[in-house]
This record gives C-alpha cells, sequence and structure tokens, in this order.
C-alpha cells in the first residue's frame, strides 16, 4: 500500500505514519521544514516531503514525486486562540486556509495518482461540538472540514472520504501534562481518548470499505456529559 500523511511530523499524524511504515507500507510524510522532515521520514522507515499548507500553491510540486496514493491522511492541524471582540485577521486566513484551502489543493494535487479503491480521511475536531471562548477559528474550520468531507465524498466517489474528530487527546504532545481532571469526570469511559486509539480509527476509516462520508468522533462520549 502506497499511504501519505500530511502533517506526518508530530502527534497523531506521526503516529499514523509510524503505523504504516512498520507494516511494511509505502509511507510518505509531509511537515513544513525539509531537514526535519527528511529526518524523521528516515528514522521510521518513510519518505519525506516538505510543503506549507497555509501556501496552497506550493503544493503539487512539493508532491509531484509521488507516484500512487491508496491512502491519504491530513492529519495536520495549528492551534489558533482568536476571539470575535479581539479579532487577528492574519491568523484566521492562516488557519482558514491551511485547514480548508490546504487541504483540498492536496486532494487536488493527487487526485490523478488515486484510483477506484483509494481512500481519504480528514483530521477536524470536537471544538466544533465543545466550543470554548477562544475558539472561534478552530469550531469555524472544523465545521468546514465536516462540510468538506460530505461534498468530497459525492464529488470523488467512489474514492470514499471521511473525518476523524478526536476530542482531547490526553498523551498528544499540546495536552500531554496539563490538568484534565474535569475533562476525565466528563468522560463516560472514565479516561480520555490516546493517539493509539486516534490512529486505530484512522486505520478503520481509510481501510473499511463501506464508511464513506462519515465524520466519526473519537472522544470517549464527551459530548454525552
Amino acid at each position: 500500500m502506497s499511504v501519505v500523511v500530511v502533517g506526518g511530523t508530530s502527534g497523531i499524524g506521526l503516529e499514523v505514519a509510524r503505523y504504516f511504515a512498520g507494516a511494511g507500507d509505502d509511507v510518505v510524510l509531509t511537515g513544513r521544514d525539509a531537514g526535519r522532515t527528511e529526518g524523521i521520514a528516515k528514522e521510521i522507515g518513510a519518505r519525506g516531503a516538505a510543503l506549507e499548507l497555509a501556501e496552497p500553491e506550493g503544493i503539487a510540486a512539493a508532491l509531484a514525486s509521488v507516484e500512487r496514493v491508496d491512502h491519504l491522511v491530513l492529519a495536520a492541524i495549528e492551534r489558533d486562540h482568536n476571539t470575535a471582540a479581539d479579532y487577528a485577521i492574519d491568523r484566521a486566513v492562516r488557519l482558514v486556509t491551511l485547514k480548508l484551502v490546504g487541504y483540498t489543493e492536496v486532494v487536488h494535487a493527487l487526485l490523478p495518482k488515486m484510483h477506484p479503491d483509494s481512500s481519504i480521511v480528514l483530521f477536524g475536531g470536537q471544538a466544533l461540538q465543545r466550543p470554548y471562548p477562544g475558539s472561534t477559528t478552530v469550531s469555524t474550520v472544523n465545521g468546514g472540514v465536516t462540510g468538506l468531507v460530505h461534498t468530497l465524498a459525492c464529488e470523488l466517489a467512489p474514492i470514499r472520504v471521511n473525518g476523524v474528530h478526536p476530542g482531547i487527546v490526553g498523551d498528544s504532545p499540546y495536552w500531554t501534562g496539563k490538568p484534565l481532571d474535569a475533562v476525565v469526570s466528563r468522560t463516560p469511559t472514565g479516561r480520555l481518548p490516546t493517539m493509539v486509539d486516534v490512529r486505530d480509527a484512522v486505520v478503520f476509516l481509510l481501510r473499511n470499505s463501506s464508511v464513506n462520508g462519515v465524520n466519526l468522533p473519537v472522544d470517549g462520549g464527551w459530548l454525552l456529559k
């Protein structure tokens, strides 16, 4: 299998890339910094490609060496604290471009390398359903990812397109060490999702040939309480 993981140099994206590389698949992972991307790719037995999703005009050239795509994972994320009262337009435009225009341009660039059995997973997040002060742009783009999953699943058929929407992932680099007891107490499973939990959800969405157009929450039932 040939697998492309956009945003594969850290966090859950790296977990996904490492899984497929460990299974012997041909993996291309991307990151912003060329040297770091190549180093991480070599470490896990993958190939690296440097690209910046927030500069979508350069995406096609950065991915030109990719020959075939069986699975595509768009895992790159960026955190932004932005409010309507104190609105930073430059940060908002960057995040919208990265997550919506950048994601779509990756699909556009790689579509000729795909085939009817290819599959795509886009990363959103539960800030759409559980916003917080400062999540104005994050919640909005996660809603955009949900819509993007639906329209791409229709437009690219029979290629399957799904989304994964993690809650707070307790062992991810961003959340490790932060006080999360209040979140755990509101999670019916009594624990937070792990990066492996999210990775397994991604693998399921990529491989199950009858799951299509789904936006899958991975949050331990957090939204129920």
